[in-house]
């Protein structure tokens, strides 16, 4: 069934949870991997709409609907001269699913920009509005991706009225506008900038780019304590070379957050690998593509295989970023 509004949208999650059904809730479905066997249970798809804003001085509150396209609201806000989420630009979806992976690219995270999610709660049977903190918003994560108590009706963003875009934190992009990394270029510059290099990778949906048909990065980076790192490192070192050290970024608490195109790629696994029906983009190690009438036991296969593969040549375990319906690795 279809919900056009927040009311109509809990009404029919109200609606399974009384007849007990099995529940599906999704926008664009560009983040979902599910079963050939599909889904048993109700299936809402969420199409509400509605964005409005609150502007004290320099920043502004928009109120967006769950069901409103992310990249047109990003768009919306470059032109408008709304800065915070540029980096964010080119990825699919819906407003609504951006907080349950706490989305994120280039150096900018949904999170950083949440101010509340309006939400139905499925346990306590009225709608919330959660606080950041309520959230506990993580990398690619979120208590919407670890439970599926709360269905999201809407956010609060906090964007600053500005015609640069935020400091610009990650290198790759820096080095494509040509700045220096906390450099402020235009919010249009950095728009097209991402969308470049998502393109690049086959991270834009393009009819003409075989590449562009998958479900974006199909595995989440590791992140590791010390102890887990320092195995890893010893373990590239006696595979690769004693002057090989595998990518290492240090988060807030002390573990490493390492890449899982670098384990990938030296487990064996290069862009455009697979004879079959999927198979790695030649444009990213992290997206696995149909290259046309592939089911999703195949898909799961290779990302099985990959897994696998890097399981046993580094001891690190990936875990997927799509969520997978009525199928598991």
């Amino acid at each position: 069934m279809e919900a056009r509004t927040a009311d109509e949208l809990v009404e029919a999650v109200a609606g399974a949870d009384a007849a007990d059904e099995g529940l599906l809730v999704m926008a664009g479905g560009s983040n979902l991997v599910i079963a050939d066997a599909g889904f048993e249970g109700t299936v809402v798809r969420v199409l509400t709409r509605g964005i409005s804003a609150d502007t004290r001085k320099d920043r502004v509150r928009l109120f967006v609907a769950a069901g409103e396209p992310w990249d047109e609201l990003v768009a919306r806000c470059v032109a408008e001269g709304l800065a915070g989420i540029e980096c964010l630009s080119g990825i699919p979806g819906s407003t609504g699913a951006t907080p349950i992976q706490n989305v994120g690219a280039y150096g900018q995270e949904v999170a950083d920009r949440i101010a509340s999610v309006r939400a139905y709660d499925r346990e306590a049977r009225t709608d919330v509005e959660l606080a950041p903190t309520e959230c506990k918003f993580a990398y690619r994560s979120s208590v919407f991706r670890r439970s599926t108590r709360y269905v999201v009706l809407g956010l609060t963003f906090v964007l600053e009225r500005s015609c640069a875009g935020r400091p610009v934190r990650y290198a790759e992009l820096a080095r494509v506008l040509g700045v220096e990394p906390g450099a402020q270029p235009p919010l249009s510059a950095v728009r097209e900038a991402v969308l470049g290099l998502r393109r690049k990778k086959g991270m834009v949906i393009d009819s003409r780019d075989p590449d562009s048909v998958s479900a974006g990065s199909f595995f989440v980076n590791p992140i590791l304590s010390s102890e887990e790192f320092a195995a890893l490192t010893r373990r590239v070192a006696e595979r690769l070379g004693e002057d090989i050290r595998p990518p290492a970024w240090l988060e807030v608490d002390r573990r490493v957050k390492t890449s899982a195109a670098w384990l990938i790629e030296r487990a064996g696994f290069h862009r455009g690998y697979g004879e079959g029906r999927v198979g790695i983009s030649s444009k990213h190690t992290l997206a696995l593509i149909n290259r046309g009438g592939a089911t999703t036991t195949e898909l799961l296969a290779l990302a099985q295989e990959l897994l696998d593969g890097v399981r046993a040549a580094f001891g690190v375990t990936l875990h997927p970023e799509p969520t997978l319906v009525g199928a598991e690795l």
